[in-house]
């Protein structure tokens, strides 16, 4: 098998971190693993499979060494200066970042639910947002099997999606502290907002999963709505999500479907407390899903609970899991 030349940028933060963390944890064939972030932190180092691998400052000319693939955990600006570049010099990008997710031109890919679309790229491969990618690989299977007429998106996601200032902040509120990353504290609080307001009063964050949800199901005009809120939570997302389908179901074939369905652990046993929590799945790369019940205020409607790590499928997972997809289909 071929080996191959892999790279992350803005290998230093919590994502880019978390994408080495995946990638020592997975058998792809890697001949050389390249770190890169800003010149601040160039110069540490990192342990890859018994090797130490230093962290490079990112100038323009990094991608000139034939890197094969290379993980981006940048801001949007970031990825919109260096991808393209990298994409021109024969790398293959796979983006975590928003910026070109709604490109027309390139694949928004989530392993489990469309990934023969990684093979549409020209050189860049969108991941989708963290709340979007966990929601997608729970109702994706549903969606075949009944036909989503409609789903309802409501969010309960952890201040690991704002990153470590996310993090902190609520460390910073337990003990008494003003914000610095939410606009209230967040500590003992919920915060129906993430990201900015738009002149509809949806946010970025709801948009997002509106718009990636209708992409990546190859369904333009899919009812779908959203209310994103921040809870105090440090890791996993959680959401409940309700599903107007085509056709009528039963529950137990909702469960069986949902058994077999590829990234997906059910827990639903509700006699037994058995649902899934973000506490009790961090650190997990699958996607939890529960209390399933029907929607009795609509015909053929469906409720159930999702749950993910938002760090690792959420992000760096999904990510990793794309570039296993390019070179499994290489």
């Amino acid at each position: 098998m071929k080996s191959y030349k892999v790279g992350i940028l803005g290998a230093c933060g919590m994502v880019g971190g978390t994408m080495l963390q995946v990638l020592r944890e997975r058998d792809l064939p890697i001949s050389e693993l390249y770190l890169f972030d800003v010149a601040a932190v160039a110069g540490k180092t990192f342990d890859f499979k018994g090797k130490t691998v230093t962290v490079e400052e990112s100038t323009l000319d990094i991608f000139d060494r034939g890197i094969d693939i290379c993980l981006f955990a940048v801001d949007s600006p970031i990825s919109k200066k260096y991808a393209p570049i990298a994409a021109e010099k024969g790398c293959v990008v796979v983006d975590n970042s928003s910026e070109w997710r709604m490109d027309d031109s390139v694949p928004l890919v989530v392993p489990e639910v469309n990934g023969d679309d990684i093979f549409k790229n020209k050189g860049i491969v969108a991941s989708p947002n963290c709340s979007t990618i966990q929601a997608l690989v729970a109702i994706n299977p549903l969606h075949k099997a009944f036909g989503i007429k409609r789903v309802i998106y409501s969010t309960y996601q952890s201040v690991a999606g704002a990153g470590m200032a996310g993090i902190e902040d609520l460390r910073r509120t337990n003990n008494g502290e003003k914000p610095q990353c939410f606009p209230y504290p967040i500590a003992g609080n919920v915060i129906p907002r993430i990201d900015v307001f738009d002149e509809t009063g949806y946010t970025g964050e709801e948009t997002k999963m509106i718009k990636e949800t209708r992409k990546i199901l190859h369904e333009p005009n899919m009812r779908v709505t959203a209310t994103t809120v921040r809870v105090p939570v440090e890791i996993g997302h959680s959401e409940s999500i309700n599903l107007e389908f085509e056709k009528p179901f039963e529950l137990d074939e909702v469960r069986k479907i949902l058994q077999n369905a590829p990234g997906v652990i059910l827990q639903d046993n509700p006699a037994k407390e058995g649902y899934p929590t973000p506490k009790l799945i961090a650190g997990t790369d699958e996607v939890y899903v529960g209390r399933i019940r029907r929607d009795f205020s609509a015909d053929n409607a469906l409720n159930i609970w999702v749950v993910a790590d938002n760090v690792r499928k959420g992000a760096a997972t999904n990510a990793v899991q794309i570039a296993e997809r390019l070179i499994k289909g290489a």
